[in-house]
């Protein structure tokens, strides 16, 4: 990367804003965990986005994965905030867009704590989509040897969020979906969630096809998946067909990436 291009002003309300952006989400987060006297996240909108709210919500352990989400953004905002990262070209490219995606991120607390469940989903597919064009530009801008701190700070903590994010996505569509929907359609909630995991398996694919086979994505995914497992095997609602599928897409998402991680190990050579 050239470290010495010229400082232009919106170097630095770039790391102005990333860090004004991880602060905002840190205190939603602070909130939705039911701080300062206020209900957690699994109790709000009235219990729908706890792990009993829908057919594809995995179990409580499966969300321990935001403390490292959010320990690698907060270290990503104060790296980037580094003098030598200011005109760093790579984070001219993906700096906003992180911001972005953790403005997104403190907003669907926000929309958790005081508005609708239809909001949450609204919210949380933006994300998605925000995380997803990140995701695209970090693999564009990723250079051959470019470091381990620049690796895992873009590449892998984005990677782990888009993941994390992509079945979190389907998992609060299904708790709105399960609030609108006739109670009739809870007969066919087997086969629904099943096709719904299939899709999942796709998009995981299609996100590891398009990242060269990153890794990253898919260890979120997977993990998500095997607790979405062990919720419906030993939680309610029980549902035997859908917590088989999950464990079957974990390993279809999981075996390709790191099949080929493995094999940069084995051939350094190759980025």
């Amino acid at each position: 990367m050239n470290a010495s291009a010229q400082w232009r002003g919106a170097d630095l309300a770039r790391q102005i804003v990333v860090l004004s952006a991880v602060s905002f989400m840190l205190i939603a987060a602070v909130i939705g965990a039911g701080a300062f006297g206020n209900t957690a996240v699994e109790d709000q909108q009235g219990g729908a986005l706890s792990t009993s709210g829908s057919y594809l919500a995995p179990a409580g352990p499966a969300f321990s994965i935001w403390s490292i989400i959010y320990l690698g953004l907060i270290v990503y905002a104060i790296w980037q905030a580094l003098p030598r990262q200011r005109t760093n070209p790579r984070q001219r490219a993906i700096g906003w867009l992180i911001a972005l995606t953790m403005t997104l991120n403190g907003l669907w607390l926000v929309a958790a704590r005081f508005g609708t469940l239809f909001l949450t989903v609204v919210v949380i597919v933006l994300l998605l989509a925000a995380l997803g064009w990140t995701f695209r530009v970090a693999v564009a801008t990723r250079e051959p040897r470019g470091g381990v701190v620049d690796s895992v700070l873009i590449d892998g903590v984005t990677g782990l969020h888009l993941g994390w994010v992509t079945l979190a996505t389907v998992a609060n569509t299904a708790a709105w979906l399960t609030t609108v929907v006739p109670p009739s359609w809870e007969e066919g909630a087997d086969a629904i969630g099943v096709a719904v995991l299939i899709v999942v398996a796709l998009i995981g694919l299609a996100i590891a096809w398009r990242s060269s086979w990153r890794v990253a994505p898919a260890l979120a995914l997977a993990w998500g998946l095997s607790w979405l497992a062990v919720e419906r095997f030993g939680g309610e609602p029980q549902s035997t067909p859908i917590g088989v599928t999950a464990i079957i897409v974990a390993v279809v998402v999981l075996v390709p990436p790191v099949a080929v991680s493995v094999l940069r190990l084995i051939r350094p050579n190759v980025d």
